[in-house]
């Protein structure tokens, strides 16, 4: 990707081990698809911040 985007704190890009490239998770259409692939999906409606703490924080 050219620019920076916020997939890269979004639970929802992870790690392929067998392909060895990061990949969004989220069934995205063809468009959405094509400005994710160009740099330009900013505002991704499927953004969730991955915070690994989140559970530690529910058993305080």
């Amino acid at each position: 990707m050219s620019s920076k985007s916020n997939c890269d704190c979004c639970i929802n890009y992870s790690y392929n081990e067998e392909e060895d490239y990061y990949e969004c998770q989220v069934s995205l259409d063809e468009d959405e698809y094509g400005k994710f692939l160009g740099g330009t999906f900013g505002g991704c409606p499927y953004f969730q911040i991955d915070d690994e703490y989140r559970i530690v924080r529910k058993q305080m």
